[in-house]
């Protein structure tokens, strides 16, 4: 006996092998979407509406470029205040993989060999590792091409001044009364000068008030595009003493950056020795916290060039 055939329309419909194929539990485009997001979104944050801001960090994190602006922070320190002791201890804060000293050099050569000694301050800073290394029998290529000491050029001013002539001795001969007075006649009299030094000012003196940094001067050093300057000289006066520091020592902050902890009930005057006019006082007063408390109030110095 044959078997019949089903109706037409009772026939299955036949499903394409395309869904006949198993599932994957995993989405693997989605995952892809998702890390993609997720790490945009991640960066985004961090790098834009939240930067992590570094503080405290230590010297021998720092990379090789800061880590050369720190060594010619401690050797400019140095030169104001020959404290080889203290020098070595900074270096020694690097965790140095050779001789510090002959690092100090090798890193004086290098910036030699640059645009660093284009200016005064960068061939202030080279000289002032020079002096260092020195000292203590070691050589560099830098003492080829830097010259060890200060040349600085000398202008001429030139005066103009009456020379008297001599009165003529007496003669029978009678002599006109201005000829025997003696007329003055013009000379050059010759003032060597130097030129001017470069200036800062003070910019800005801020305040504000914090528990943390309570009773500090914190001063900021910049060129005109408010770049910090490692290397500069501040000095600290007050009634019976005086502290100077050098700015680029603290690795967290900016290169020209340097700080001094006052003492409450004093005041104090700051500028940077033979460069700038000296501050307005400084008093280390009381001042109210948000939440009511009292700490000592801080000032922020911001100095940069006049010209």
């Amino acid at each position: 006996m044959r078997p019949t055939s089903l109706p037409e329309d009772t026939a299955q419909p036949r499903i394409p092998r395309r869904y006949q194929r198993p599932r994957s539990p995993i989405s693997w485009l989605g995952v892809i979407l998702g890390l993609v997001v997720g790490v945009g979104g991640g960066l985004f944050y961090t790098w834009v509406l939240n930067p992590v801001v570094e503080f405290d960090t230590q010297p021998w994190q720092l990379n090789a470029e800061d880590r050369q602006q720190y060594i010619v922070a401690i050797m400019l320190d140095y030169g104001y205040t020959s404290d080889l002791a203290r020098a070595m201890e900074r270096l020694g804060t690097l965790r140095p993989q050779q001789d510090p000293i002959q690092e100090v050099a090798d890193i004086a050569c290098a910036l030699s060999t640059s645009g660093y000694v284009n200016n005064s301050s960068g061939l202030r800073a080279v000289r002032a590792m020079m002096r260092f290394y020195q000292l203590q029998n070691r050589q560099g290529c830098a003492d080829q091409i830097v010259l060890p000491e200060d040349i600085q050029p000398t202008a001429v001013v030139l005066i103009q001044l009456p020379t008297p002539t001599l009165t003529p001795p007496a003669t029978k001969t009678a002599t006109p009364e201005a000829i025997a007075r003696g007329t003055p006649t013009p000379g050059l009299f010759i003032v060597p000068t130097t030129p001017p030094q470069s200036a800062y000012e003070i910019a800005n003196i801020p305040t504000f008030c914090s528990q943390e940094r309570a009773g500090l001067i914190e001063v900021n050093v910049v060129d005109f595009n408010g770049q910090g300057i490692p290397g500069q000289r501040v000095r600290v006066r007050w009634d019976g003493g005086e502290s100077s520091f050098a700015t680029g020592l603290k690795p967290g902050r900016n290169p020209g950056y340097a700080d001094f902890q006052m003492e409450p009930g004093l005041s104090y005057i700051l500028d940077m020795p033979g460069l700038s006019d000296p501050s307005q006082p400084l008093t280390a007063t009381s001042c109210a916290l948000e939440n009511g408390d009292r700490s000592v109030i801080s000032y922020r110095v911001i100095l940069r060039p006049t010209q």
